[in-house]
Formats: C-alpha cells, sequence, structure tokens
C-alpha cells in the first residue's frame, strides 16, 4: 500500500465527528465468496463466518496436539494488475474527493458513493477490468482511505474485544469472546507499513505522534480506545498499538444477569442504593469488567439526575440526558512543561461547579480520588473503578500517595464491589467468566461487611441482607422497616427477571423501563405480575 498524505481532500473527513457503523451493508454486491485459503495440514477447523460479504471471512482453527487455537483471515487481495490500478484510482481519489459542506453519520457510505462517481468517471482510461476487479479495488479503497486499514475486518468483528500488534514482522493477536487470547495470520511486513497504519489511526483519534511524542492514548471513532508506543524510541521491535474494541451496543445490566456477572438479587440490591444515592466502587485487574460493570450499573440511575463522567479515554455510555462527558485532554508542550494539559483532577474540580447529583469517575489513580471523596462528603453521589485485587489492596492505595485519602474518609465509599475473570468448566470447556466475587459494605475503617458473596463451586452468588447495615440506613433513612425495604428490593428483582424472560435487553430498552417504574411503581409492576406488555410505554419513551 502506498503512503498515505493525510494533507489530501479527505484528511478533513478526520474533524467529522465520526460514527462509523462496522456492521455488515444491507446491499451485497453481484461477487462470488472467494474459494478459502487452505488450512494449513493438522489443523482442525472449529469455527467459522463473514465478517464482511464476499470480501473478509475469519475461520478459527485449532491444534489438536496443543490445544492452542488460531485465528485465520482471509481477505480478497489484488493481483498485480489490479494493484496497479487500484495505485492510480488511489491518487486520482485523494485528489477528487471533495470533503462535505454539512457533517456526516457514516463517512464510508459517503466515501462509496463518492469513489463509485469518480471510477465510473475514469474506468475507461485505466484500462478494462472485469466488474469483480473493480468492486474488489473500491473495497480496498473504502478500507484503506476511511477504513481502519489492514486491521479493517478484525474491527468488524463483534467477537473481537481487543486487537494487539507487538511489532514488525510479528503476528497481531486479538481477545476472541470465544477463544480468549489467540494469533492471527495478520503481520506488519515492515517498519514503513506498520508506522503509516498507525499514523493514519492517530490522525483518526485528532492526535498526534511523531518521535518526539512517542506514546499515545486516544479514542477512534466509535469510541475504540487506542494505545500506541511508536517506533524503536521505546520499543526494540518497532511500533506497537493495542485497540481495545468499543461495543456498539454496551453491556445491560440485564446481559450482565444473563451472564452470570451479577445475580438478579445483587443487582435489585444496586437499583435500590443508588436510588439513595450510595457511593460505589468497582475493583479488579486489567480487562476484569470494571467499566463494563461501572456502565451497566448507571443505566439503574433514577432518570432526571444530573450525571457528570469524568474519564481519560471515553468508554462509559449512558442512557440519560441529563449526562455531561468531560474527557482528560495530554498537554501539546513540549519537554513535559504541561502546557493545555487538563488531568482528571483538574475535570473532578471543575465537575463540582455543575451541581451533579452523580460524579462518575472512569479509573481513580492519582490526585482525583482526594477531590472525589470530598465531593462524596458533601452529599454528592460518586461511582468510580480502580485497579485493585481486594478490597484491602484498594484501601492501602487509596491511604497512599498519591491519593492520600485520609482513612477517616474511606467509610464515604458506600460499596466497593470487586470483579474479576475467572476459568470456569462448562460443557465439559473450560472458558473465562467475569464474575462479582465479593460485595462489601463499608461501615467504618478496616470494619467492612460482605452481604453477597460468589460460591465458585457452584458458580453462584450467595446473599445474605442480613449482614447490610446500608439497607437498614437507608430504612432508616426513608422512615420505613427494613423488611419493608427488602420487600420493595423482592418487586425489583422480579422486574429485572421479567425483562429477562422477555429478552429486553438493550441498554436503552433496559433504562426506559427502569424510568417507567422509577416514574410509576405500583401499576408497572401491577402489570408485570399479570403479563401485561410494558415495552411499548418504553417504546414510546425512546422515541
Amino acid at each position: 500500500m502506498p503512503t498515505l498524505h493525510f494533507k489530501s481532500p479527505l484528511t478533513s473527513l478526520k474533524k467529522i465527528k465520526i460514527n462509523i457503523s462496522l456492521k455488515k451493508k444491507e446491499k451485497q454486491l453481484p461477487i462470488p465468496p472467494p474459494p478459502p485459503k487452505p488450512i494449513p495440514r493438522g489443523l482442525k477447523v472449529v469455527d467459522k463466518y463473514p465478517l464482511y460479504e464476499p470480501f473478509a471471512h475469519v475461520v478459527i482453527v485449532q491444534n489438536p496436539k496443543t490445544g492452542e487455537y488460531k485465528y485465520i483471515l482471509d481477505e480478497l487481495q489484488l493481483d498485480q494488475l489490479e494493484k496497479g490500478v487500484y495505485d492510480r484510482i488511489l491518487e486520482i481519489l485523494l485528489a477528487e474527493i471533495e470533503s462535505p459542506k454539512e457533517e456526516i453519520l457514516d463517512p464510508r457510505k459517503f466515501f462509496a458513493e463518492e469513489a463509485k462517481k469518480i471510477v465510473d468517471k475514469y474506468r475507461i482510461s485505466l484500462g478494462w477490468l472485469p466488474d469483480v476487479s473493480w468492486y474488489k479495488i473500491l473495497y480496498h479503497a473504502e478500507r484503506d482511505l476511511v477504513g481502519f486499514g489492514k486491521i479493517d475486518p478484525l474491527m468488524r468483528d463483534p467477537n473481537i474485544e481487543d486487537i494487539s500488534c507487538d511489532g514488525v514482522n510479528k503476528p497481531v493477536y486479538v481477545w476472541h469472546r470465544n477463544y480468549e487470547s489467540i494469533e492471527t495470520n495478520l503481520q506488519f511486513p515492515d517498519d514503513e507499513t506498520l508506522d503509516n497504519l498507525v499514523v493514519k489511526l492517530v490522525h483518526m483519534a485528532g492526535k498526534h505522534v511523531s518521535s518526539a511524542f512517542p506514546i499515545v492514548d486516544a479514542s477512534l471513532p466509535g469510541k475504540h480506545r487506542l494505545a500506541v508506543a511508536y517506533r524503536r524510541e521505546i520499543t526494540p521491535f518497532g511500533t506497537a498499538f493495542t485497540i481495545r474494541k468499543f461495543r456498539e451496543d454496551p453491556y445491560s445490566i440485564i446481559d450482565l444477569i444473563n451472564i452470570g456477572t451479577f445475580s438478579e438479587e445483587m443487582a435489585a440490591y444496586f437499583w435500590i442504593c443508588l436510588e439513595s444515592r450510595a457511593s460505589i466502587m468497582v475493583l479488579g485487574g486489567t480487562a476484569a469488567g470494571k467499566t463494563t460493570a461501572l456502565n451497566a450499573l448507571a443505566c439503574l440511575i433514577k432518570p432526571g439526575s444530573k450525571i457528570i463522567t469524568i474519564e481519560e479515554t471515553a468508554e462509559l455510555n449512558l442512557p440519560h440526558e441529563n449526562w455531561v462527558s468531560l474527557i482528560a485532554r495530554q498537554s501539546y508542550g513540549l519537554g513535559g512543561s504541561g502546557v493545555g494539559e487538563v488531568t482528571l483532577f483538574d475535570l473532578v474540580k471543575t465537575s463540582m461547579r455543575h451541581r451533579p447529583d452523580i460524579m462518575i469517575v472512569g479509573e481513580v489513580r492519582g490526585q482525583e480520588a482526594y477531590v472525589l471523596f470530598q465531593a462524596l462528603a458533601t452529599g454528592h453521589g460518586g461511582m468510580c473503578t480502580m485497579h485493585a485485587e481486594n478490597l484491602d489492596s484498594a484501601v492501602k492505595r487509596l491511604t497512599q500517595k498519591p491519593m492520600d485519602i485520609s482513612p477517616a474518609y474511606i467509610p464515604l465509599m458506600n460499596i466497593v464491589l470487586s470483579v474479576r475473570r475467572v476459568h470456569l468448566i462448562k460443557n465439559n470447556e473450560r472458558k473465562a467468566f467475569r464474575r462479582v466475587i465479593t460485595v462489601n459494605e463499608i461501615e467504618d475503617y478496616e470494619k467492612y461487611r460482605a452481604p453477597c458473596k460468589w460460591n465458585p463451586a457452584k458458580d453462584l452468588h450467595v446473599i445474605d441482607f442480613d449482614e447490610s447495615t446500608l439497607l437498614s440506613s437507608i430504612a432508616e433513612r426513608q422512615g420505613i422497616s427494613k423488611e419493608t425495604l427488602l420487600e420493595e428490593l423482592e418487586r425489583r428483582k422480579n422486574v429485572l427477571h421479567w425483562m429477562r424472560e422477555r429478552n429486553i435487553r438493550s441498554y436503552k430498552d433496559v433504562a426506559a423501563i427502569i424510568a417507567e417504574y422509577y416514574a410509576r411503581p405500583k401499576q408497572i409492576y401491577d402489570k408485570i405480575l399479570a403479563g401485561e406488555e410494558v415495552k411499548a410505554v418504553a417504546a414510546s419513551r425512546n422515541s
């Protein structure tokens, strides 16, 4: 692929609010699917599915001896004649495509329409090629100019969570939802090809990368998170990058109940607590599912509450209308001057002036934790995540520098839940799952209660609300008995169960039902008990 020049007219597409849809296009091109590549001998095919018909398919193979899986990407390639025409048409497209005058939601669709007009204009002068070849050329042009380049097929795969490249001539690895971390047959043959792709990705994110600034953390179009170590300045193997893919349809609380991360009773408990502005911290290691759990829990917040989210890169996606998203910004100064930098600490301080009902910090790791706890002390609700294995290690991190939280402030964080990626045997196969291991209520510094624990032997959550002092406190503030509050908790559990039975799982649909329950709890619950439909009410609310 030729080096892409980013000062072309197409460059302005980066400045548009891009919301790329990576789904398969509705209209199929009249091209027969390519013959599958021969699978290496000794490997067994365990799965195969299309990524983008008819241009890209994937085959998952397994080595029967070692049990290791491999991700085989099968993509239509250009032959020598097509490659020559492609190089010429690429220059023409870069020169002639004019940037749109208005905001567009789908750059791929815009590019496909404009590119087809230009190709039809120059098609005869470029030499005769069959229609199949032109479809292939247009696919590669779209992939390389407005798509994600060589990794574009991987970005189309909804089963992939992470894409990781460790350097030149090293296989790209992906984290697959069904097969975990597996090697692909995709790799970059030289520094120029890899560097060009990474520069393109960073520019798509609206950031800059160079030998002077070799580390980049940014959000790609579609909210995919990109981390880059550029060239051989800080890694001997060449440019390395990792993309954490953002789900277009985020997990809802119903999804997490269905996959066993939460139980219905536990979710109802959080629903009650969040209504009373209880503060919640989610703990876990890398890729344990902290942000996913935080996002799902945030959907239980009462509609109309003013929510401010504070993140380094945008990952949270809430259905609430009264929601402000604040994103940290790196410095654009030289020599570590910090000119123009906007830190999480700055954003948490600023958010206090917006009078939030609930403040959600994507991850606390520094001084912003101190301001967050100050906000909790003034009566604001708060939610956050933190890298820690368990509550004890979290408290140690909080009370030491740079967070430096006074032990007297620790009880301001009412609930701490630990999420972990565990391996369980299901259907005679050992697979990875995410589970809430413990839910702790902080009664006082070094005095905790655990109303919810996970039993790994039975893969069940054991609930004991007699241990919950928080529910007793909520009941006292509401002027009701704890038994009455537990009855309300049971009703909300039944609402969640009803949604599961009817497969209401989209985070927007779930949030709409929850909003209806907040507005008219008795009427909605009576409808649920009577088996009546509530989805229509929710749908009208969404519209």
